[in-house]
């Protein structure tokens, strides 16, 4: 059985990718969650991924790190990571990989915190283009392939690659098309969006570079987490 390493719901954006792929999908697998901040150490990170980032995915002796080269890794063991249709497979690679490559004023400014609700002190040129880029994605996605998911009726990695962006535009509320804010609800709707939620909700570690970076670019209006521990 694959073992997946993640770090804290509530932040790591990058751990929820192949987690929801992998819950979505019903690939079965061994979480192991080490928190940043107060219930982990940078150097416990490197105990398990060379990069000692999150996520890294465990396969026996076989050790993959990085989001993409994790969803690539099970595609070549499990055909419904990608879409069948050609051109759709081409779409939501690309989509994926700009989602991982690019957006960086989106990730800049609304840093994923999954229990907060946070109203933006502005919105830059920046993340101005960001969101009308999103927009025009997403939407060539529905338009192309009919929906209600980004390469068409299945979820898909591209899909998984956005669930991040799911729960920004959850708790910033950042101004959106109705179909952009509508594709939002899809996937906060699926059930494992809706586990890893709860999880977050639940967890009391508190990483202060990340509540720093939220911070400085809003002001919070509510606070729905369990209280941080002491």
């Amino acid at each position: 059985m694959y073992t997946l390493y993640i770090a804290n719901k509530n932040y790591s954006s990058w751990s929820l990718r192949p987690w929801v792929l992998m819950q979505t999908l019903g690939i079965p697998f061994e979480e192991r969650l080490v928190p940043f901040g107060e219930g982990g150490r940078p150097h416990d990170f490197l105990k398990f991924s060379p990069s000692g980032k999150v996520p890294c995915l465990h396969d026996g002796t076989t050790v993959v790190w990085d989001s993409l080269a994790i969803a690539e890794y099970l595609a070549e063991r499990h055909p419904a990571v990608w879409p069948d249709n050609p051109p759709a497979r081409a779409f939501a690679r690309s989509a994926a990989a700009e989602m991982h490559s690019g957006f960086g004023a989106l990730r800049q400014v609304c840093s994923m915190n999954c229990g907060l609700r946070v109203r933006l002190h502005r919105i830059d040129p920046p993340l101005r283009g960001d969101l009308a880029r999103l927009e025009q994605l997403w939407q060539e996605g529905f338009a192309r392939f009919g929906g209600p998911y980004l390469a068409g009726a299945q979820f898909s990695a591209a899909d998984a690659f956005y669930a991040p962006v799911a729960f920004r535009i959850q708790t910033y509320r950042p101004p959106l098309a109705p179909a952009a804010l509508a594709y939002a609800e899809c996937l906060l709707a699926l059930p494992a969006m809706k586990s890893w939620y709860a999880a977050a909700l639940e967890e009391t570690w508190r990483d202060e570079a990340h509540e720093r970076e939220t911070l400085a670019v809003g002001t919070v209006s509510e606070d729905l987490r369990r209280p941080a521990a002491r």
